[in-house]
């Protein structure tokens, strides 16, 4: 562990405790503004001396619950996961407020500097753990607190990852040595590497690797006190947690295929039922704009329909709006058109170009703002698909999917989805099928949250957009 890592780490603690005070201190002095005494004056006796003396050890309980969260652990949390943990620590805190003020009226009489000491402390604990977190990146980039690793294995994750931390300073790592295998004589390289210029991890990216090799790797790094880290083929095992019957008393262990069992589809039917509504009648006045656009550039149908694959290999009417030329789907089986054009994912179950000559203007504008998939909220309402999910293929192309793939037919389609924030349509079919597997089988509510709150971003940016 890098000492950077160990003081960033130690100065969370001081810095939460500053911006709960502070917060709950900006929350007492907006109670007295002339802007609210004038909607309601203050009818409170409550000094500040008074709110001080338990706003101060409130400010402890509520750093006591970030630590039971885990916000307080040496390597940071995504930061979705950690934004999560602060409003919950903060939201129990303000829970233990509002206890005291039932028994307690004389202290806690303003219903205001509560609800605005809980906003104003979670946006200021966010916003100073996001500054810390922006200035440790920044020291990264001058080589301060970067880990540095070693890789092995000269495979396509390897050299990504050799690439991700070239371009990403702020990520952390610098790589040292890029390896094929861990051999006797690199077993020699990396220990004087660890000797004289230092060595703090090593990655394992062989999905290949021999179970002996691992083993060796692994009691290297032990000894040498180096972490060990290593990227998972993305089939050698579920991610999921395994769950343990007794037949006829022995141990069977059930692999479970995704955490969209049971509650979980429920859960997201029952999402995805009130947030398309909601998107639906948000969209309305638009949707209505964009079917006119199409009708006076290119008369005909408003909408294109294809069947797509969905859950369970089930073919369902795809909706979107129309942005290509009529007979465009016809084109793409076309001996003279793909001989002029060509095909960008020849080779994969996938058809795509990315100046593709078949779109119209309006189709051009619509696609590049994905204002084309405001169908699609409609298949989400009737149960079709889903807000989040794979990316539902044409049957031709699901034809193709090799065994392993098809497990992206698991779950429910979706308008957006873990490819579609990470990429889009620049991402290669393998990266997109390896990025729908983490979903299936790393699904959570907040997931979802985190995935749509992108969405946008994705758009706005045009991240991997044709």
């Amino acid at each position: 562990m890098k000492r950077a890592d160990l003081a960033f780490a130690s100065l969370l603690v001081p810095l939460d405790y500053f911006a709960l005070i502070a917060a709950a201190m900006a929350a007492y002095s907006l109670r007295f503004t002339s802007l609210f005494t004038s909607i309601k004056p203050v009818l409170f006796g409550l000094t500040f001396e008074q709110y001080l003396g338990v706003i101060l050890p409130l400010a402890l309980v509520t750093m006591l619950m970030f630590a039971i969260s885990g916000l307080y652990v040496i390597r940071p949390r995504r930061i979705a996961s950690e934004v999560t943990r602060v409003i919950a620590g903060v939201s129990t805190s303000i829970a233990v407020i509002l206890a005291v003020a039932f028994f307690s009226r004389a202290l806690f009489e303003s219903r205001f500097i509560v609800l605005a000491a809980w906003i104003l402390s979670i946006l200021f604990v966010i916003i100073l753990r996001i500054l810390l977190r922006v200035f440790q990146r920044s020291l990264r980039r001058f080589g301060i607190g970067v880990s540095s690793v070693a890789i092995i294995g000269k495979t396509k994750s390897g050299n990504e990852l050799k690439r991700f931390f070239a371009a990403h300073p702020g990520a952390g790592y610098t790589v040292v040595a890029h390896l094929a295998q861990f051999t006797p004589d690199s077993r020699e390289r990396l220990l004087t590497m660890k000797r004289n210029q230092g060595l703090d991890a090593i990655i394992l990216a062989d999905p290949d690797a021999s179970r002996v090799d691992v083993t060796a790797i692994k009691v290297f790094t032990d000894v040498e006190h180096c972490t060990f880290l290593y990227s998972a083929d993305l089939f050698a095992g579920s991610t999921l947690k395994p769950i343990m019957h007794t037949f006829a008393e022995q141990p069977v262990i059930e692999v479970p295929k995704t955490p969209l069992d049971g509650w979980g589809a429920i859960y997201k039917r029952l999402f995805d039922i009130a947030a398309s509504l909601i998107l639906i009648l948000i969209t309305l006045p638009l949707q209505l704009l964009i079917a006119l656009a199409i009708v006076i550039e290119n008369p005909g149908a408003v909408f294109f329909s294809r069947p797509r694959v969905g859950q369970g290999g089930k073919e369902f009417p795809f909706l979107k709006f129309r942005s290509m030329v009529h007979n465009a789907h016809a084109l793409r089986s076309d001996p003279t058109f793909l001989q002029t054009y060509g095909n960008e994912r020849e080779g994969t179950p996938l058809f795509k170009l990315q100046h593709d000559p078949r779109v119209t203007r309006v189709g051009k504008f619509l696609r590049a703002w994905s204002l084309d998939e405001i169908p699609q909220f409609y298949l989400v309402l009737f149960g079709s698909m889903s807000l989040v999910g794979p990316r539902p293929h044409l049957p031709e192309e699901v034809a193709l999917y090799k065994a392993h793939q098809r497990k992206v037919l698991t779950i429910k389609p979706g308008i957006t989805g873990m490819a579609q924030v990470s990429g889009r349509a620049a991402l290669d079919f393998d990266d997109e099928v390896r990025l729908d597997m983490y979903y299936i089988e790393n699904w959570s509510p907040w997931l979802d949250v985190v995935i749509a709150c992108k969405t946008p971003l994705a758009i706005l940016f045009r991240s991997g957009a044709y």
